[in-house]
């Protein structure tokens, strides 16, 4: 245990650090809800809207470019307001993104759409600038892992959910929106069909606002404590005297393009998924389930790690292995359509029963979301072991590599748009490849 962990400990007694863990739980969840809903959000964008992959996928790039303008503005806003306040004021913001889905739907404009979204990714890079490190630093950074891979069980959780609801209210007999009934109709009829369709998202997003608002405001007059980490990095400042600036750390440099890399291969995972069964031949009302089991997968993960981390396994080994097994779904993916197959799953939980579409293509881009759940909660405490007083902009600048869920996701629809859904799952492959070496060498360089 570092003295950053041993100092957070003392500073809180065993009844607030459940609080903090239940809710930055809750925030976690907020996370997973806002941020999966971009997997139904591209088809039906793409299709209200008419657009083709390359721009459906800009959806992803405003959402997550955010995260790279905003992350070292976040760090020292926090720093000046508190993590508390910060986060009930990151709240605000999101609410802010949602209501202007209203303009957009109405006005059927894509580019308002883009703007909620990147104003929505302002806040979410407000909550996880704050939210991340303060996960960190409540106990041992040996168990970090363990308390992140729990967040991101609320977090997928929140993200298998959400799809479902969205995609139940917006997705419904769109498979009819096809290129031959849009262009049957005239430019009048064509415009109100697709202006009723954009319609639907508005009801939602008003929901999601009034939530949004009335969460930040139990935050603000909640008792969630506020964590010094100013005087705990000062404690750990001894052994790091030498260091001028945050460069000065290449683990953590090499594990911001690790997570670079990462979220931007786990956004392909979830996000493309629809609009891949929807290549295989399977319709929009049955494909709209894809997003949940690769999020689904990801909490299966979660779970692994949670019992394995640290006590049987090292966070790094589990990395290692991840990235391995995210090669080796790739590569059954993109071959598994050469030889396709496709059935149906019935699921029965006492009078409640579902049937749910079953394709070998679509069930390996799934089981990505097994080998992405550890990547996030092992890459962060390797990246950040050690930093001492650059911890907080070591955070932001990890943050600022969610921006990989911007670009990596838009270059994926321009292989789309070039080859097929199939072959521009190649991207993933040297993804994974480098997220293999930060797992086995990278971590390991202290010094350039």
């Amino acid at each position: 245990m570092n003295q950053n962990s041993k100092t957070a400990l003392t500073n809180i007694n065993k009844s607030q650090y459940i609080f903090s863990i239940l809710i930055i739980g809750i925030f976690f969840f907020i996370f997973g809800f806002v941020t999966w809903l971009n997997s139904v959000l591209i088809p039906f964008l793409k299709v209200a809207c008419e657009k083709n992959n390359f721009e459906s996928y800009f959806v992803t790039f405003a959402f997550y470019i955010s995260y790279l303008v905003m992350a070292i503005p976040s760090s020292y806003f926090l720093r000046k307001v508190g993590f508390r306040n910060g986060m009930s004021l990151g709240l605000v913001v999101m609410a802010l993104g949602a209501i202007l889905f209203i303009p957009a739907a109405y006005s059927r404009t894509f580019g308002l759409f883009l703007t909620g979204l990147f104003i929505q990714g302002t806040g979410l890079a407000i909550l996880q600038t704050a939210s991340n490190p303060y996960v960190t630093i409540l106990g041992p950074i040996e168990s970090a892992a363990k308390r992140i891979s729990i967040m991101g069980i609320c977090n997928k959780i929140a993200g298998v959910i959400s799809p479902l609801i969205l995609g139940a209210i917006v997705l419904a007999g769109m498979d009819k929106f096809d290129k031959q009934y849009l262009g049957s109709l005239d430019e009048i009829q064509r415009n109100i069909t697709l202006n009723a369709l954009a319609g639907r998202i508005i009801i939602p997003y008003i929901v999601m606002a009034v939530v949004l608002v009335l969460l930040a405001i139990l935050l603000r007059y909640s008792s969630l404590p506020d964590i010094d980490t100013d005087s705990e990095e000062a404690e750990d400042a001894g052994s790091n005297q030498s260091r001028t600036n945050i460069f000065q750390f290449p683990q953590l440099i090499l594990g911001v393009i690790a997570i670079f890399v990462y979220v931007g291969v786990e956004v392909i995972a979830v996000d493309t998924i629809i609009n891949f069964g929807k290549s295989q031949g399977i319709g929009f009302v049955q494909a709209k389930y894809f997003a949940s089991y690769t999020l689904t997968a990801m909490v299966i993960g979660y779970i692994i790690g949670i019992i394995t981390i640290p006590k049987y396994l090292k966070q790094e080994f589990v990395l290692a292995v991840s990235a391995l097994f995210g090669i080796i779904f790739v590569i059954c993916a993109v071959l598994a359509t050469k030889v396709p197959y496709q059935t149906s799953l019935p699921v029965s939980l006492g009078s409640f029963s579902l049937t749910l579409p079953f394709d070998l293509s679509v069930f390996f881009i799934a089981l990505l979301g097994l080998a992405n759940a550890i990547m996030w909660p092992a890459i962060w405490p390797l990246a950040i072991d050690g930093l001492g007083k650059f911890t907080k902009i070591g955070s932001a600048l990890l943050i600022m590599g969610i921006a990989g869920g911007a670009l990596l996701p838009l270059a994926y629809g321009r292989l789309v748009d070039i080859f097929n859904q199939a072959e521009a799952y190649w991207i993933a492959v040297p993804c994974y490849a480098y997220i293999l070496y930060y797992a086995v060498w990278g971590h390991k360089v202290k010094k350039w």
